[in-house]
């Protein structure tokens, strides 16, 4: 199934003490990508979730912001450094003694001295922390892929019936090859009997010149080619893996050959076809920019 680069999903869990709120947005890019926005606290988790981007996208940018709030109880701790508060008393006391000053010490005083009390939370279960977030994660990562893969369908109808566009023109562009010969032929001859007459003209010559020239003009190969191509790419589209630089390829393989045949012929109504079919592969190039 073709699926778009773009899109945006957003989920939020609530269970076991902590809410997470995961927003996603997808848009294009060459290759995988991903940019994600999490608290510092919880950075050692971002493989993991890099991990499960990808069980949902293999190519494109995806940008993820994920907040996690406690929702529940949280018990603080307070512990005293009993050896370092009797060791900052004896030596204030010391100290006021030299300096012959009040030795009236008050508890508040030693509270407020570097790491003799510690507050701290409970031990949090960063194994539950990853559970919730992966819900969260994966609930936007479903919203985001349901999205990509309805802006694909439509992306997809459009691609191959500019496919089927270049097709039809590739077939006028075979019956239109011989007419090519002919037309160099009858003006090569023209030519001729204006500049030495009618008499004069070696019939001989002239069929030689136009036989030379529909062998340098031929299109048989690169017809045989662009409509194995065009083949191919309608196969792709069908597939449930992605295909984007597949069908990329194989776009830039259409236009070497379309260009091979500009090259090989000035016949106008030739012309005027090759030029219709370089504007549908390039829309369909600029399509395919946006698939995964």
């Amino acid at each position: 199934m073709i699926k778009s680069m773009t899109g945006f999903g957003k989920s939020q869990v609530e269970k076991d003490g902590y809410s997470v709120t995961c927003e996603v947005r997808g848009v294009n890019h060459r290759y995988f990508d991903t940019h994600i926005r999490l608290s510092r606290r919880y950075m050692f988790l971002e493989d993991r979730i890099k991990e499960e981007i990808k069980q949902f996208v293999t190519r494109g940018r995806i940008e993820m912001t994920l907040n996690i709030e406690k929702t529940g109880e949280s018990t603080r701790n307070i512990t005293v450094d009993n050896d370092l508060a009797m060791a900052y008393h004896k030596y204030l006391k010391e100290l006021a003694e030299k300096l012959n000053i009040s030795q009236d010490i008050r508890l508040i005083d030693i509270f407020r001295l570097p790491e003799v009390f510690n507050v701290s939370d409970d031990e949090e279960d960063l194994e539950l922390v990853w559970l919730v977030m992966k819900e969260a994660l994966s609930g936007a990562m479903t919203s985001l892929a349901e999205m990509r893969s309805k802006e694909g369908q439509t992306l997809a109808r459009d691609i191959l019936g500019r496919n089927d566009q270049i097709l039809a023109m590739v077939d006028q562009l075979e019956e239109l090859a011989p007419q090519a010969a002919w037309d160099y032929e009858e003006k090569l001859r023209k030519r001729i009997t204006e500049l030495v007459g009618q008499d004069l003209a070696d019939e001989q010559r002239i069929l030689q010149e136009a036989a030379i020239f529909a062998d340098k003009a031929s299109i048989t190969e690169e017809i045989v080619r662009l409509r194995s191509h065009i083949k191919h790419f309608a196969e792709f589209m069908q597939e449930d893996e992605a295909v984007g630089r597949k069908c990329d390829f194989l776009i830039q393989e259409m236009f070497r050959e379309i260009n091979t045949v500009a090259s090989k012929n000035n016949h106008l109504p030739m012309s005027s076809l090759v030029v219709d079919v370089k504007a549908e592969l390039e829309k369909m190039r600029e399509q395919i920019q946006n698939i995964e």
